[in-house]
């Protein structure tokens, strides 16, 4: 479905004709004017309307209407193909979310395809109709002010997933903390939230490094300063991210061996206790085997004596035991 059509003249939006076809042709008639028309999860009939009045490539609209593709950026002869992917975090249900935002920049105007539910494109938009400055530069602005908004929210999501791994990590090795037990699943659960927060942000590094460069059609000079401060916040969000990722390791390591020392202990007291066990049960043993030449069966202290011998030597294991650190 369309979202938003609009045409943007000096800075300042202006209404124009409903179609795109009609759209586009009135923006380029004006000269200093664009269209920037933003979809939600088009149909193949909706879409090919616009493709079709904008000279879209048959491979960025296939890629656009079917979604599911990694960040890039792709060069054609009409148009740019810039695909985001914006990411949301939810801190109660400890997942991350990721979308789909495709962008085609030409030379007097945007389309913007949203696919999932995250939705950053109102915001923006908001925002650069309250600043015409920022639209003066024309289409490139756009691009850079959705570039700038996606990465920025990923700096915030980098920031809750830092939070939220102090917190596991408190829980995880709290001694004789509830949350002890299947410390391992969570750890890898966590992994898994970094793991698809990294394969959104990362193989966007590239495309945002060719925006800020020269050579790219469609991207003034003037535009490049800005891609270039995108791209460092990138590089920024990506270094946290693989920190993230080297600090789960860790902390998974130092569980693993932490259960490995729990499990030496309890297997050492369990071993000292069967010690303790098995000499009285060793005496017991001998003395019922039924031999009539036993020693001190037929004196009449010689019950007792063989109970203190037994309580004497299990009391000398559990002494010895004790004293070396096994109980």
């Amino acid at each position: 479905m369309t979202v938003d059509c609009a045409i943007y003249r000096d800075g300042l939006r202006t209404e124009g004709p409903a179609d795109p076809a009609g759209a586009v042709s009135a923006a380029r008639a004006a000269g200093d004017a664009f269209l920037w028309i933003g979809l939600h999860e088009p149909s193949e009939e909706e879409f090919g309307s616009v493709a079709e009045a904008f000279g879209l490539h048959p491979l960025a609209v296939e890629d656009a209407l079917s979604a599911h593709q990694r960040p890039k950026l792709e060069v054609y002869d009409d148009s740019l193909f810039l695909v985001l992917k914006p990411v949301g975090h939810d801190g109660a249900a400890d997942t991350v979310e990721t979308g789909e935002l495709m962008l085609f920049l030409g030379d007097s105007f945007v389309v913007s395809v949203r696919h999932g539910g995250i939705d950053p494109l109102g915001r923006v938009r908001e925002r650069l109709e309250r600043d015409p400055g920022v639209l003066r530069h024309g289409p490139a602005a756009v691009v850079y002010a959705v570039s700038d908004a996606v990465v920025d929210h990923y700096v915030e999501v980098a920031a809750e997933l830092h939070a939220a791994l102090d917190a596991l990590e408190e829980r995880v090795f709290t001694p004789g903390g509830p949350d002890g037990r299947g410390a391992a699943g969570r750890i890898y659960a966590f992994k898994r939230r970094v793991l698809e927060f990294r394969r959104a942000c990362g193989p966007l590094v590239e495309p945002m490094e060719r925006l800020a460069g020269a050579g790219v059609p469609f991207v003034p000079e003037r535009s490049r300063p800005f891609f270039r401060d995108v791209h460092d916040h990138l590089v920024r969000v990506n270094d946290q991210v693989e920190g993230l990722d080297r600090l789960l390791s860790d902390i998974l390591s130092a569980h693993l061996a932490q259960v490995g020392v729990r499990q030496n202990d309890d297997l050492r007291r369990i071993s000292a206790w069967a010690a303790v066990a098995a000499a009285p049960t060793m005496i017991a043993g001998v003395y019922g085997m039924n031999f009539s030449r036993m020693p001190e069966l037929g004196h009449p202290l010689g019950y007792p004596a063989v109970t203190v011998l037994m309580a004497a030597v299990s009391a000398g294991l559990y002494l010895l035991f004790k004293r070396r650190g096994w109980l």
